[in-house]
């Protein structure tokens, strides 16, 4: 099966097709998990890859930011979005965690492990729900959603949109008026063709380096913060300069076979050679893990014994 990388080129033209279009709203699976406290960002500080007290500075600061937690060997545990419901320093910090929902309970426990004697209270938040806006144009944005809790750019990259917190049960055509409930297999395929991974399909608990994920052009990281999990290895790459690897997207002449392809499935070169692994896709994109010496390879997948896939073509769309 070819396979090919989508560049900037691509992503011009998506944005350019959105113009006029009616602004989409697609229901994410994903949990949000409540830290609340006089410590709350400073607890997390030690356990994010971000800078998180860049949500407690006064004036201009962010509403969200995209960050993972390491385990001590530098490896991604959980991909996470934190999200400032206090408006101003004089409140208590309150932050949102949005994370994959399959996780939940691990990074409850996780968070718990690390809380100690810190003046933090962690807790779900089932009466909320979270979506993901692609807005036809910037414009048809409300100013301010008196109806949501919040509305804030995805911090991850502009071409992912916007992020709504709502109670469960709000009336998103009153939020944002003139807008559409969306198919949410068409934003995981909008993510695809960014190459954006999300949960734990596309990072895997224990396995996905923070670098080789792209972290750092997701706005994900800081180099300059205190120490926190996993920094050592992290940080060491990052000054090395070397990165052989990275999260792809890629493009498939034809759909995947309905029953998808396993996760982990090996991408080989012409030679046989092996040249990343999948990580998950839909339809004809996906995701996956490239050595970038062989992107100007034509690559295949190996759908099973004695039956290599269509080849896979890496390049510019």
């Amino acid at each position: 099966m070819l396979v090919r990388a989508i560049t900037a080129p691509g992503l011009r033209r998506w944005c350019r097709g959105r113009r006029g279009a009616a602004t989409a709203c697609f229901p994410l699976g994903r949990a949000l998990l409540g830290v609340r406290g006089a410590e709350a960002a400073v607890f997390l500080q030690g356990l994010l890859t971000n800078d998180v007290t860049r949500l407690l500075a006064e004036g201009d600061a962010p509403r969200a930011l995209y960050a993972h937690a390491l385990n001590a060997q530098g490896r991604c545990l959980y991909d996470v979005i934190l999200y400032r419901l206090h408006r101003s320093t004089a409140e208590e910090p309150h932050i949102l965690l949005e994370c994959d929902s399959s996780v939940l309970d691990s990074i409850q426990k996780h968070l718990k492990l690390y809380k100690i004697r810190r003046k933090v209270t962690i807790s779900p938040c089932p009466d909320l729900s979270l979506w993901a806006v692609l807005p036809g144009d910037a414009s048809s944005l409300p100013k301010c959603a008196d109806q949501a809790l919040l509305l804030t750019p995805d911090p991850r990259t502009e071409v992912m949109g916007w992020r709504l917190i709502a109670k469960k049960g709000a009336n998103l055509s009153e939020i944002i008026p003139g807008s559409q409930v969306g198919d949410v297999q068409d934003y995981h395929r909008h993510r695809y063709k960014q190459g954006i991974p999300e949960g734990v399909k596309d990072l895997p608990p224990g396995v996905a380096l923070p670098l080789e994920s792209n972290l750092a052009f997701m706005n994900g990281i800081s180099f300059t913060k205190g120490c926190y999990i996993g920094q050592e290895l992290t940080a060491r790459t990052h000054h090395m300069g070397v990165i052989r690897k990275r999260l792809l997207p890629v493009s498939f002449p034809e759909p995947l076979p309905a029953a998808g392809l396993p996760e982990g499935a090996e991408i080989l070169t012409a030679a046989g050679k092996r040249a990343g692994t999948f990580r998950a896709g839909g339809g004809e994109l996906g995701i996956a893990l490239l050595r970038l010496a062989h992107l100007g390879e034509p690559l295949c997948i190996a759908l099973g014994a004695h039956r290599p896939s269509p080849p896979l073509t890496i390049g510019a769309r």
